[in-house]
């Protein structure tokens, strides 16, 4: 079955500004990657915007409100936190990234393709269900899972985030929820300072961190020893992957030592895990990853996977 590829090309107008390392150039360089002949047949289309519905699965109206309500003008920001700006295009970019989410379960759950890879930012999984914080403004994997289980009647659904930092935000929009599994492997210590191995909210909950400077044997012991079995024993409907790629040895914000070989071999895991849980439904969400060819890279290992997985 195909893959499918959602992008949006208004994705690359949100910009916090000069230096900042979740920058436009970050999806420019993942078109460029996926513009090889090799990616030929991966079905492409553009994503609309998720609706207020989507998003009040996950966020309070209020804070949906705060957050479309900032549309400075052009050439003006506004900072949320020390980390997280929004241009004139944020907004938009964050209701199309969201939008992609959805749309690709839609897509996976009918049938039509078997994985979806959305490529768009800003990226979602440090927002907290009332708090922007860390480049994210909705919690796009959440708003991922709560629309597969409210639209398709999918019971249980696990998020899958091997981002270097630990996804706070998802943990805490799901940790009281039992029909969603959180299951991360990230660098510990290191931005945003959650992710302990005691951090299980309601046994939903599964962290493995990973002290810095680890390689591809602790991660891949990680998720082969601890992650992956846990998402096999949920036995999950739908399998959501944040896939992030700063855990690469060239990115500047952490200290783990992976290559594009670790992400392929740990795409190719949450594939088999979903073909033998629930069809092979997978939906993958582009979350970090700020040195531009190594995110190219790793990007293009991802979605190979995925075509091959």
């Amino acid at each position: 079955m195909p893959v499918l590829l959602l992008t949006h090309r208004d994705c690359a107008l949100h910009d916090m500004g000069e230096g900042h390392p979740e920058c436009p150039d970050r999806l420019r360089a993942v078109w460029q990657a996926l513009d090889r002949q090799e990616f030929a047949d991966l079905i492409r289309d553009q994503p609309g915007e998720a609706t207020r519905e989507q998003l009040e699965r996950v966020h309070p109206a209020d804070y949906v409100d705060a957050i479309l309500r900032i549309r400075p003008a052009e050439g003006e920001m506004v900072a949320l936190d020390g980390d997280t700006l929004m241009n004139a295009h944020s907004a938009r970019a964050a209701l199309l990234a969201a939008g992609a989410a959805v749309q690709a379960v839609d897509e996976v759950c009918a049938g039509t393709v078997r994985h979806a890879f959305c490529a768009t930012r800003p990226p979602g999984h440090h927002a907290e269900r009332r708090r922007p914080m860390g480049f994210c403004l909705f919690a796009n994997a959440v708003v991922a899972a709560r629309h597969a289980q409210a639209a398709h009647g999918i019971e249980r659904v696990a998020i899958c985030d091997f981002d270097v930092h630990h996804g706070n935000g998802t943990q805490d929009v799901v940790q009281d929820d039992p029909s969603i599994l959180f299951c991360s492997s990230h660098q510990m210590p290191l931005y945003p300072g959650t992710g302990a191995a005691d951090e299980t909210g309601c046994g939903n909950v599964v962290n493995a961190p990973l002290p810095p400077g680890a390689g591809p044997d602790a991660f891949r012991a990680a998720w082969e020893g601890t992650l992956v079995p846990a998402i096999r024993a949920f036995r999950p409907g739908l399998v959501v992957v944040s896939a992030g790629f700063d855990a690469h040895a060239r990115d500047p914000l952490a200290q783990l030592r992976l290559a594009e070989a670790d992400f392929a071999w740990v795409t190719q895991a949450l594939c088999a895990v979903a073909e033998e849980c629930c069809g092979g439904r997978l939906v993958s969400l582009l979350e970090g990853g700020y040195d531009l060819p190594a995110l190219a890279a790793s990007t293009a290992a991802h979605v190979r996977a995925l075509l091959h997985g």
